[in-house]
Parts: structure tokens; sequence; C-alpha cells
């Protein structure tokens, strides 16, 4: 039987590695069947390439992916990816405020809803990593 601290970790765990999955898999879609609904997202007013934030911001999110599926360095990891998804936040309300249609979200609604889902992905980064627990403990030291 575990203990209930090997049972937290065990909950960590498997969110860390189900984040990390999900991003493989993002980052995976960015540069291959998804480019075109990922495009929707860039900013019109950033000075770059579309679809080259596309395939950049897909193999980012493979890389943290990647290091969050392997547990190497988790709590660096969990700031980092939520940094990550902080950064494409602008996207995301981009895509509300120019009404652009998606991966199904086809109205302000369902855009506004995606909008409040990406602070869930900034605190399941750094719950799943321990990365908010291990900064409070450095801070009361």
């Amino acid at each position: 039987m575990m203990d209930s601290e090997n049972k937290y970790g065990l909950w960590h765990r498997i969110a860390r590695i189900a984040l990390g999955v999900f991003l493989i898999f993002a980052g995976t879609s960015h540069v291959t069947f998804a480019r075109v609904e990922f495009s929707a997202q860039v900013p019109k007013w950033l000075p770059m390439d579309t679809d080259l934030v596309v395939i950049l911001s897909g193999l980012v999110e493979i890389g943290l992916g990647l290091l969050l599926v392997s547990g190497w360095r988790k709590s660096m990891a969990g700031w980092v990816v939520a940094a990550f998804f902080v950064a494409v936040f602008p996207g995301n309300i981009s895509q509300f405020l120019t009404h652009t249609d998606a991966f199904g979200l086809n109205s302000d609604l369902s855009r506004g809803i995606r909008l409040l889902f990406q602070p869930v992905l900034v605190i399941w980064a750094l719950w799943s990593t321990g990365a908010w627990v291990a900064w409070r403990n450095a801070a009361h030291r």
C-alpha cells in the first residue's frame, strides 16, 4: 500500500507525463496535419512569417513535451512550460478578437472558453512538476 506522499507524487507524475504527451502531440500537429489551423492563431501584427512561427512553436512544444516526459529538472521544466503557455496566449487572444475560426472554435463563446483554459494549462505545468512548491520552499529558507 502506498503512503499518501507517494500517492500524491504518483498523481503529479501522471499529470506531468500527460501534459508532456499532450505537448508532443500538439507540436507534431503544428508541423504536420494542423498547420493551417495553428496559422489562424498567429497574430497578424507579429512581424514573422506565419508558417515559420507555427513550425518553430511546434518544435518548441515537442521539446517541452519530451522534457516533461523525461522528468529531467522537473521544477525548471514546469516554469519553462508555464512561460510558454503565457507566451502563446496573445495568439489565443488574437483569434478571439479577430473572430478567426480554427479547431472548431467558430463562435466568440467557444473562443472565449478557450481563453479561460489557458490559465489551467499554466497551473497544470506548475503543479505537475512541483515547480510552485519548490519555489515556495526556496523562498521560505
